[in-house]
């Protein structure tokens, strides 16, 4: 379910620093092409001032009809993430090139022992009800995210903060001073689910979503819809469009023939099998963007067979990563390689892993299973397109090492239910992040998203090391230290990156390609015009 940033932190430990100019991540590619030929989609800017009005209608994924949208906890299905970006902002962020920017800050300052925290927020800002956004609602905010009663998905980002330590200096300013050193604390500022809310927010199923972004709740059925109205005092950049309607489809064909019926401008998560479709037809767009995203296969290391190291090993090396690509895929990803934040420049040059039956059956044998392995292997559409083919390939896969892999197959409401985060063998779905942030997510001992119930005292000893260390270069160090450790005993097959597709009709302009790992424009509705 679940981003970052690599080249700014030097410059962010440096004492006061104004985020406005950041480098760019090294890595990404962004693409669009649509109709038979190659295009390049211009920012609304600088394609000149585009049209205003009209109602966009998108097909995204279908989620749950428990979902709800707490700015703090609405963080389990790809539609519950997408609203909130429609509705919140953090204090900082990334742009579609995965550029550190300002959001709601002005500025941002560390001290040189990376333990002070400042950050001054822009002037004129305004929630969705019209109040002024202060330090007080900065300050409320974070105590919120930190109370246990609220449950939220950033806590565990939070982890160096106490309540006592968030202070307003004045009506626009707020200081965070942490019990510890965090050389990468502006990490969490950036976390999206870190949202700015009003001071006594306490939002219901579809009431009381107020925030700062740039759509405004109008009307909200979950697992089926949500309609939005333009913000006018947005602080960013547009929207063009006067509503916003999210229509939820848990089919990728329903969605697919949707837009070719024009009855939704827009769709996400498009199935590599569907390109050819898409690249007949005229008046469609394809959408691409290459992201640090990646779907997993998950292993249990606390429950049998994986909490023999060798079955996990041997599991990694059935896994022929390639053919998989190709298969479910379609060719649309770039090779994993069982670690995760292929960006941040801590990231090791490990040995590309390849499928070794032989040295599978080996390992498996010293675990005791000789030819009689079975393992059920829990899958849902709601995970990502090509989700449910990648691992019906790894089923084939297992054959060839003596092991039954059976696939079930599950809806979203099961899926991402009371089991989730219990399953033995499945899949998820997390964005770009570094590691540091990433494993505060699903690795560290508290982690929210545990899925692999990863538990290892020489690694978690050194990642602590790694958040207090401000010197970039022995951070980085530590951060190959422990992504060894994972590499040769975690609990991730990490085996592809994500290539994103998104379609449009050509009506629509101002579809940007974004790495963040979701949808390829990450549902940057607020750039998005009839032309």
């Amino acid at each position: 379910m679940a981003f970052d940033d690599t080249l700014t932190r030097r410059q962010l430990l440096k004492g006061a620093v104004v985020l406005g100019a950041a480098s760019a991540v090294g890595g990404p590619v962004l693409a669009a092409c649509g109709g038979g030929g190659e295009t390049t989609e211009p920012s609304p800017t600088a394609a000149g001032a585009p049209k205003k009005g009209g109602h966009i209608m998108s097909g995204v994924s279908g989620g749950s009809a428990k979902d709800e949208l707490d700015a703090h906890t609405a963080y389990r299905t790809v539609p519950q993430i997408a609203m909130q970006w429609q509705l919140y902002d953090a204090l900082l962020g990334f742009d579609p090139e995965h550029k550190l920017i300002n959001l709601l800050a002005e500025s941002y300052e560390a001290s040189d022992d990376a333990v002070v925290h400042t950050v001054r927020l822009k002037s004129g800002l305004v929630f969705h009800d019209g109040k002024p956004v202060t330090a007080d609602d900065v300050v409320f905010t974070y105590k919120r995210i930190l109370d246990p009663k609220t449950n939220a998905s950033g806590a565990d980002q939070l982890s160096d903060l106490s309540p006592s330590g968030i202070e307003k200096l004045d009506d626009l300013t707020v200081r965070f001073t942490l019990d510890r050193p965090n050389a990468v604390f502006w990490e969490a500022l950036a976390f999206f689910p870190n949202a700015i809310v009003p001071v006594g927010y306490s939002p219901r199923v579809g009431e009381g979503l107020i925030g700062t972004g740039p759509w405004v709740m109008k009307n909200y059925v979950p697992g089926e819809r949500a309609d939005f109205t333009a913000n006018p005092d947005y602080w960013g950049e547009g929207p063009f469009a006067d509503e916003l309607s999210m229509i939820q489809f848990a089919d990728a064909t329903a969605r697919l023939n949707a837009l070719i019926d024009g009855q939704v401008d827009h769709i996400e998560l498009v199935e590599p099998a569907q390109v050819p479709i898409i690249e007949s037809n005229s008046d469609l767009v394809l959408l691409q963007a290459k992201s640090g995203g990646w779907k997993p296969f998950t292993m249990r290391i606390d429950q049998k067979p994986f909490d023999d190291v060798r079955v996990r090993q041997a599991m990694r090396l059935i896994a022929d990563r390639e053919q998989m690509i190709s298969h479910a895929l379609s060719g649309y990803a770039w090779l994993g390689n069982d670690m995760y934040a292929p960006f941040d420049p801590g990231t090791p040059d490990l040995p590309q892993r390849e499928q070794d039956l032989e040295q599978a059956k080996s390992l498996l044998k010293q675990a005791g299973y000789d030819n009689n392995l079975t393992v059920e292997l829990i899958t849902s559409d709601a995970v990502g397109s090509g989700m449910v083919p990648a691992a019906q390939v790894l089923a084939e896969q297992a054959k060839g090492a003596g092991v039954t892999v059976n696939v079930k197959n599950v809806n979203a409401d099961i899926f991402y239910g009371t089991d989730y985060l219990k399953w033995t063998f499945a899949q998820d779905y997390w964005g770009t992040r570094n590691y540091l942030p990433q494993t505060t997510l699903v690795t560290r001992r508290k982690a929210p998203y545990n899925e692999t119930h990863w538990r290892d005292d020489e690694w978690e000893k050194i990642v602590d090391e790694a958040f207090a260390t401000v010197d970039d270069g022995k951070r980085n160090d530590l951060v190959a230290a422990a992504q060894n450790i994972e590499y040769e005993r975690g609990g991730l097959i990490v085996w592809q990156f994500n290539t994103l597709l998104d379609a449009y009709r050509d009506t629509l302009g101002g579809v940007i390609p974004d790495t963040w790992g979701q949808s390829a424009c990450k549902s940057r509705y607020n750039l998005m015009y009839f032309k």
